[in-house]
């Protein structure tokens, strides 16, 4: 063996931290933008591994990472690097000292790049199951980014929009339980009697009159005309003396106890009110 003959040290290997932030230093020195500018944040599926999603796959799998700029930075994609532009970036989160971009924004993202059914599914349901976002928010997010005409997309979508009407069902029976509200009548259509069909509610107390309406709906591209009923089922039922409690699922999750005061406080009015037009009450 030769003593004077030089030992060259064997690289470490790469870890998904190292390309996390080799993606970041290409779009800060090639846009000549200094170090700890936050000008830059990690998106798509490397955004959903920090944001620890498990139907994300592995940072080193990844064939690219996502990176997210202004509209106005001069960058090319790389073979490691893929350059995501927006008109308005979003407030970034910091995981671990990196700049994130928000679940919803790291979603849309992801999905513009994917064109696997099932993983379009898992991701959009996992953000929905595990609480990381509610499903208009994400279902806004894919609309800005005009990927709701991608057959594969919509489909996810609409399993999405259930899966966040099952949970929203869930927490509402919750919050009659936990919090020792009258039980109501559940998932019911109102109709005057030989009349129309006056709208589906959630909830129904029929001695009180008082409805509870949960708000699931998101965005799409022909939903005018839907929004439009919707608020005049609720007019409706309000000339009638019916007292509609309006409760996104956003609010159950994270103030239930609010909520269900709000229910508690229109069930203690309705002794003040003046009696509400007879209706038929029909199961949905």
């Amino acid at each position: 063996m030769n003593h004077n003959t030089p030992i060259t040290p064997r690289p470490l290997p790469r870890t998904g931290d190292d390309r996390i932030q080799e993606a970041l230093q290409y779009t800060r020195r090639r846009g000549g933008v200094p170090a700890q500018s936050a000008e830059a944040m990690v998106t798509g599926l490397a955004a959903l591994v920090l944001h620890r999603f498990a139907s994300a796959p592995p940072l080193l799998s990844l064939d690219r990472i996502d990176v997210l700029v202004p509209r106005t930075r001069r960058l090319r994609s790389t073979g490691r690097v893929r350059v995501v532009r927006a008109q308005d970036l979003p407030e970034p989160l910091e995981i671990g000292g990196v700049p994130v971009a928000p679940v919803a924004r790291a979603l849309a993202d992801a999905v513009s790049a994917l064109s696997d059914a099932g993983v379009v599914r898992r991701l959009l349901t996992e953000a929905v199951r595990a609480g990381h976002c509610e499903p208009g928010v994400v279902v806004r997010e894919l609309s800005r980014e005009r990927l709701l005409n991608r057959p594969h997309v919509v489909d996810a979508v609409d399993s999405l929009l259930a899966e966040g009407r099952a949970i929203a069902e869930e927490r509402l029976y919750e919050m009659v339980r936990e919090f020792a509200l009258p039980d109501p009548m559940w998932n019911v259509d109102l109709r005057l009697p030989g009349g129309p069909h006056l709208g589906g509610l959630d909830a129904y107390w029929p001695d009180q009159a008082v409805a509870v309406e949960l708000d699931t709906r998101a965005p799409r591209q022909d939903d005018d005309a839907l929004w439009s009923e919707y608020t005049r089922k609720r007019e409706h039922l309000e000339r009638l003396g019916i007292t509609v409690v309006h409760i996104t699922p956003r609010k159950l999750r994270e103030a239930m106890d609010q909520q269900a005061t709000v229910v508690r406080t229109a069930l203690m009015a309705a002794t003040h009110r003046q009696p509400a037009a007879y209706v038929v009450v029909l199961p949905r």
